[in-house]
């Protein structure tokens, strides 16, 4: 599932290529049933909160995004003078303005909302570590106060906007805190310098693109888990032996999702 930094990227992108002029809006799958409401507006601007994408309309309706495991946009530039292409696969939403265009597949949700309904989505999450308005006290309350373990606090989105497993994994081993330990055992220290590397970790993301997390010095030896994406300390490495210490990376399921840690290092 795409992190909120990659919202954060699509958000900036759409401003950049269609925000300002009127944009073509169909459904070519035919399941987005409101484009119509939208076909032809002006985009007034893109925004992004945790994993939710919001295009806004000078006349007031928002198209509402969520990506869900498998959605995504394609992007293509348009050649003056010829016809858009044909769409290819199941393409729920197309947006084709002035010089580019962009298909989405694969969305959870695609849905057109008027700004009340904007809002409720928003009351429903947490605070999103890449807005420069987010509150990291919201968290903390709700953390210091859970039983739940850490690991599926981090994961929950009415607790924090945005952070998926792969940062969740990731920045626990970072701070040598074990995925299971309950929220109500970690301490203000601990949680004020994750949140602080989260957004710093985040912010990288978004700039480049990718989540980059493992530190120069341990950045050698095994390759990443998957071709052309960056090293990481434990997501997806079960069984192989940690970076930092060389005791074997383990994994199990919390609250629906893998979660993998190094029992030494996170100890």
């Amino acid at each position: 599932m795409p992190e909120g930094h990659t919202l954060h990227r699509l958000a900036r992108l759409h401003q950049k290529r269609y925000a300002g002029g009127p944009v073509a809006v169909s459904s070519p799958q035919g399941r987005f049933t409101d484009a119509a409401a939208v076909d032809g507006a002006v985009l007034r601007r893109a925004s992004a909160w945790g994993k939710h994408l919001f295009h806004h309309y000078a006349h007031g309706p928002v198209v509402h995004v969520h990506l869900g495991l498998y959605g995504v946009f394609t992007e293509w530039e348009r050649t003056e003078g010829e016809p858009v292409p044909e769409p290819v696969g199941q393409v729920r939403m197309r947006m084709v303005g002035a010089e580019y265009g962009t298909d989405l597949r694969g969305a959870t949700v695609c849905e057109v909302l008027d700004a009340g309904q904007v809002d409720d989505v928003i009351a429903r999450l947490g605070p999103d570590p890449l807005r420069a308005d987010a509150d990291p006290a919201w968290p903390w309350a709700r953390i210091s106060k859970s039983r739940r373990p850490i690991g599926a606090l981090l994961m929950d989105q009415t607790v924090m906007a945005g952070v998926g497993n792969v940062y969740r994994s990731e920045l626990l081993f970072r701070h040598h805190i074990d995925p299971y330990r309950p929220g109500q055992k970690i301490s203000e220290a601990e949680f004020a310098a994750a949140w602080t590397d989260l957004v710093a970790l985040m912010k990288v993301g978004l700039r480049r693109g990718k989540i980059v997390v493992v530190r120069p010095e341990h950045d050698h030896g095994a390759p990443s888990y998957a071709p052309g994406r960056p090293r990481t300390y434990v997501y997806r490495r079960a069984g192989d032996p940690c970076r930092v210490c060389g005791e074997t990376v383990r994994t199990a399921v919390l609250e629906g999702r893998n979660v993998f840690w190094c029992p030494n290092c996170q100890s």
